[in-house]
C-alpha cells in the first residue's frame, strides 16, 4: 500500500430533511386510548381522595355533634357515645369541661370545651373546601375524559368502524 495516500477529512453530509411525520389515524387513536386512561387513573386517585375527605369530614361532624351533647352536662351524667358505623356505647362523663383532641401525628391535647369546638368547627371548614376543590377536580377531568371518549368515536367512524366503546 503507498504511503503517499491522501489523508482526507471526512465531510459531514447531512441528510436530506423530511417534512414532519403526520400521524396515521391508528397512531392518533391510540394517542387518544392511552390519554383516556390517564384520565381514568387520574380520576380513580381523585376519587380515592374524595373518599378519604369525605371520612375525615364526617368523622370531625361526628365528633363536634358529640361534643355539642356534652356540653352543659354535669359528671357522672350518662351517655352515649358513638363508636362509628351507627353505634354507639353507654358511659358516664368524667369532665365534660376539658376534651382530649388529635392535632395530628398521633398527637393528642387536652382543651377546654369551647376551644375544641372552635377547632373541629375549623377543621370541618377545611375538610368542606377540600372536599369542594377535590369534587371539582374530578368533574373536570371526568368531563375530559367523556369528551375523549366522544372524540375517538369520531375518529373510528372517519376510519369507517362503528362506534367505540371503551371499557
Amino acid at each position: 500500500m503507498s504511503a503517499s495516500r491522501r489523508q482526507t477529512s471526512p465531510r459531514q453530509i447531512a441528510p436530506p430533511r423530511q417534512p414532519p411525520r403526520i400521524p396515521s389515524l391508528d397512531d392518533q387513536m391510540r394517542q387518544m386510548l392511552v390519554e383516556i386512561r390517564f384520565l381514568e387513573n387520574s380520576a380513580r386517585v381523585l376519587q380515592s381522595r374524595l373518599d378519604i375527605v369525605t371520612a375525615a369530614l364526617s368523622e370531625t361532624l361526628t365528633a363536634i355533634s358529640t361534643l355539642e351533647g356534652t356540653r352543659g352536662k354535669s359528671v357522672d351524667t350518662e351517655t352515649l357515645v358513638p363508636i362509628g358505623s351507627g353505634s354507639f356505647v353507654k358511659a358516664k362523663l368524667a369532665d365534660s369541661q376539658n376534651i382530649i383532641i388529635g392535632v395530628g401525628a398521633g398527637v393528642c391535647i387536652e382543651k377546654p370545651l369551647e376551644d375544641s369546638m372552635k377547632d373541629l368547627r375549623l377543621r370541618s371548614s377545611e375538610l368542606e373546601k377540600a372536599r369542594a376543590n377535590v369534587t371539582q377536580q374530578l368533574s373536570q377531568v371526568l368531563n375530559q375524559v367523556e369528551d375523549y371518549r366522544a372524540h375517538l368515536s369520531d375518529m373510528a367512524r372517519k376510519k369507517g368502524g362503528g362506534p367505540v366503546e371503551i371499557v
